[in-house]
């Protein structure tokens, strides 16, 4: 008999097990049976309707032969090949077969068979080329390649029974590759279940009841041989379970292993520097912004770390929501990092910081504070006296708030006494970094941390890719922001609408404004995946878009041009020389896309809009509305209106709820790209649970988790669960953002 942790070599052998190793990566019972079917054959079809195959693609068909022609070949010495035609198909699929002395004995028309290939198209007609078959013959007898041979002995059948296993209504069918077909699959699937042990139920019977679902045991048999809808479904349901409570699982083990660790108690003081920057704010926090801070200010006094995220509204708040939390923290003795995933962004940190806190960041210096602190920015183009310099100020404690990007990760970078890490677009790094910059605190300190994404989160993923961290939500925008309006511009069909966007960024100049023009790709040499993936024309790129702008277009403004390809000093000197309305119109890639606070600036055109995901044009269009005049943000696209790409660009522009794009970005994603991917490359998978549709199911899988784990943190069956998202040779989401 079995169990799940059984190694396959020992159920199976090695020579049936050693391939699913090498092409799938399963190791253990729990693994094979975890790789669910595809779908089920429907009235022996496996394709179902209209739903396309890619070339290369492996598939596996089941039907009856409608026509049988024997052909021969125009090339000498000349060789009989067969094709032939499956059902009454649309678009029609046929297989073409070689050495057919035997087969057109047995391949004739009005037979059932199983085909398994790989996809090829000629004239828009499906066909695989000698693809391993079975045939099956009244009375039983099998015929057929030696591959799909394997059925007859997985069913354990004989006679007329066997070809009633073959007819059963609903016929698995595996994800599979050339090597290790759909039927190699199911036949050591059907071996497995066959020596199975009664599987231990690692849920509560009465969380079972609570939710209508089936055993665990049930489940995993049902998946791979219920015949009837019904039970297949009670299958899924249960799987879907599965995969939440997996996912909650490695998510609450790491939740209560950093709440066993010492973090660094931070009392708020009513005589430091958080007082004396709310006496010279310029303006009143939002209520949201004093709601938020509420919570940070308990939790940092706490001795238990914090680990939270901020995520909101572009231009929502949340910089000065965490400098009033790391003033808190240099206040009780502790230095904190802010960790920026551009240079551009460290730098608008830095100066933001410095700004808002005056003398309070002039400590030892002339005009300075003397109960003030010092900003120290580091960055990878400094150079190497400037590097040092910084170094030797945080090592000495000088700097309280050390703001930099991933120069701060260096080993050559120490702390004198990190409390705090506050890490911005978040999404921009991994668990491994920002827990690299927590270990450079005091031997037995895990510091508070902060991560924070102006990019809104959909609440499901808030709870599996950000999981381990508790959330904060900031929705209201500071007062005077001004409104946007969005438009949607078609090139194609509306030609003169870009020589009118042009007019208005030349009108807002002559009114004293500026504007920003984004573009896609740097040059010819930065290809993409979406120029093979997009279907339309060529992007066009910021190089050839400056020179054209700057020669026709607007030969009487001043242009300047940015992009990631530039050294950091000439960013450094374009983005001040925009910030200071020397620079009218910025031409750019979405270098500027986070960050970038220039108020004066209320005009965004994006070049090929259709190149940019929702939540990345939404991030662009917060760079506009910063400042007392309302603001246009223009979305041209190559692309006709009535593509997927014009109504998800129209979507955008409906709207400035940056959560409900958010919902539409998941909607529209692959899930694996929103999860991230193994360390192995490989993309995460989720087979029935669903980012878009399955709240419910997650919230009552980390209630649950919550519950087992203060009880049981060794519970069995709940490890096996979590493997797939915890093993760092699978799926390692955790790790990997």
């Amino acid at each position: 008999m079995a169990v799940l942790s059984d190694r396959l070599d020992y159920i199976l052998g090695k020579k049936a097990a050693g391939p699913l190793e090498e092409f799938f990566g399963m190791r253990t019972v729990n693994d094979l049976l975890r790789h669910y079917p595809r779908k089920y054959n429907d009235e022996m079809t496996v394709v179902g309707e209209g739903e396309s195959l890619e070339e290369g693609e492996h598939v596996t068909f089941v039907d009856v032969i409608t026509k049988v022609d024997l052909r021969w070949t125009n090339r000498t010495p000349k060789r009989e090949y067969m094709v032939v035609t499956l059902g009454n198909r649309k678009p029609k699929v046929t297989a073409t077969f070689f050495n057919v002395k035997y087969l057109k004995k047995s391949l004739t028309e009005g037979v059932r068979v199983m085909l398994s290939g790989e996809v090829g198209y000629f004239k828009g007609t499906l066909q695989l080329t000698h693809p391993g078959y079975l045939v099956l013959h009244e009375g039983g007898k099998v015929s057929g390649s030696k591959s799909l041979k394997t059925i007859a002995t997985a069913s354990g059948a004989s006679g007329d029974e066997l070809l009633a296993e073959f007819e059963r209504e609903f016929f698995p069918i595996y994800p599979a590759s050339k090597k290790v077909q759909s039927w190699d699959i199911y036949a050591c699937v059907r071996q497995v279940l066959a020596v199975l042990d009664p599987v231990e139920d690692p849920l509560p019977e009465s969380f079972l009841r609570e939710h209508n679902l089936i055993s665990e045991d049930r489940a995993l048999r049902a998946i791979h041989t219920a015949e009837k809808a019904a039970d297949r479904d009670a299958a899924i349901a249960r799987l879907t379970y599965d995969e939440a409570l997996g996912l909650q699982w490695a998510l609450v083990r790491r939740r209560f292993s950093d709440r066993s660790e010492s973090g660094p108690v931070a009392l708020p003081r009513g005589d430091g520097l958080v007082a004396a920057m709310r006496g010279q704010l310029p303006f009143e926090l939002t209520d949201g912004q004093k709601d938020v801070l509420d919570v940070l200010t308990t939790e940092l006094a706490a001795s238990r770390p914090m680990n939270r995220m901020l995520q909101g509204e572009v231009g929502s708040g949340k910089t000065i929501v965490s400098v009033m939390a790391m003033l808190q923290m240099v206040d009780a003795g502790y230095q904190c990092a802010l960790l920026a995933p551009t240079e551009v962004l460290a730098a608008q940190h830095a100066r933001s910081v410095r700004d808002v806190l005056g003398p309070l960041a002039m400590a030892g210096q002339l005009g300075g504070s003397d109960s003030g602190t010092r900003i120290a920015l580091l960055t990878g183009s400094m150079s190497a006296a400037q590097k040092r310099a910084v170094r030797e100020e945080v090592a000495g404690g000088e700097a309280g708030i050390v703001i930099g990007t991933h120069a701060l990760l260096q080993d050559a970078v120490e702390f004198h006494r990190l409390g705090m890490v506050v890490v911005d677009e978040q999404h921009r790094f991994g668990v491994e970094q920002r827990d690299r910059l927590r270990s450079k605190a005091p031997d037995g300190v895990t510091p508070h941390l902060l991560v924070m994404t102006a990019t809104p989160i959909p609440r499901t993923v808030a709870l599996t890719h950000y999981g381990d961290l508790e959330t904060s939500v900031l929705r209201e925008l500071p007062r005077g922001r001004q409104p946007i309006a969005t438009n949607t511009i078609f090139l194609n069909e509306k030609p003169a609408w870009l020589e009118r966007a042009w007019q208005r960024i030349t009108e807002e100049v002559r009114d004293g404004r500026q504007a920003y023009v984004v573009a896609s790709r740097i040059d010819e040499n930065d290809k993409t995946k979406d120029d093979k993936n997009n279907g339309g024309p060529p992007a066009t790129t910021v190089v050839e878009l400056f020179d054209h702008l700057r020669s026709g277009v607007f030969p009487r403004l001043r242009l300047g041009l940015m992009h990631g390809r530039l050294p950091s000093d000439e960013k450094d000197a374009v983005m001040a020389a925009f910030r200071a309305g020397d620079i009218d119109v910025l031409v750019c890639t979405t270098v500027i896309e986070v960050g970038v606070d220039v108020p004066n600036a209320t005009v965004m055109f994006v070049m090929d809009a259709d190149r940019f995901g929702v939540s990345q044009l939404h991030q662009l269009r917060g760079r506009i509305g910063r400042g007392q005049h309302p603001s246009l943000c223009l979305l041209a696209t190559k692309l006709p209106e009535s593509s997927k790409a014009g109504a998800r660009l129209k979507a955008v522009a409906s709207t400035l709820d940056g959560f409900k794009l958010a919902d539409l970005d998941l909607l529209e994603r692959r899930e694996g790209d929103v999860l991230g991917y193994s360390q192995s490359g490989r993309p995460i998978t989720l087979r029935f649970l669903s980012l878009f549709s399955h709240l419910d199911v997650l919230l009552a899988a980390r209630e649950l988790c919550e519950t087992l784990y203060e009880s049981d943190p060794a519970r069995p069956g709940m490890a096996m669960l979590a493997a797939p998202f915890t093993d760092t040779d699978r799926v390692d989401y955790l790790d990997k953002a």
